[in-house]
């Protein structure tokens, strides 16, 4: 049971941070067709998972903190779901380069993230 609470703690404060992420992308950039806000959150949420998965194989992350902060944090703050929604509602709309554009830097900036998030722990 206490697992489930780490996670659901979290998820709680991962899905508030997501909210605020998207809230300020769309103040910052306005109404747009690209959809900034589940990137930006997605990207923060990829380079915060890098570095706490570098943390956590170097034996500095107990179990709880995984719970807490890999499950339940970066769970909560990024979203395949929303991103697929996204894509396939480019698609729907005829947005064709709009929606190759948002598949493949949503990919390439998730990894490259993860990456640059691990090397942030290992120097």
């Amino acid at each position: 049971m206490k697992e489930l609470l780490f996670v659901f703690l979290g998820g709680g404060v991962g899905s508030v941070a997501r909210y605020l992420i998207g809230r300020a992308t769309a103040a910052w950039i306005g109404a747009v067709a690209f959809p900034w806000a589940t990137l930006a959150a997605n990207a923060v949420g990829c380079l915060l998972i890098g570095t706490l998965g570098a943390l956590l194989i170097k034996g500095q992350l107990t179990e709880e903190l995984r719970l807490l902060l890999i499950v339940g944090l970066c769970g909560g703050l990024t979203t395949f779901s929303t991103f697929s929604n996204e894509a396939v509602a480019l698609l729907r709309g005829g947005n064709y380069g709009i929606f190759a554009l948002y598949a493949l830097v949503s990919v390439a900036i998730g990894m490259v993230l993860v990456v640059v998030g691990g090397k942030i722990v290992s120097n």
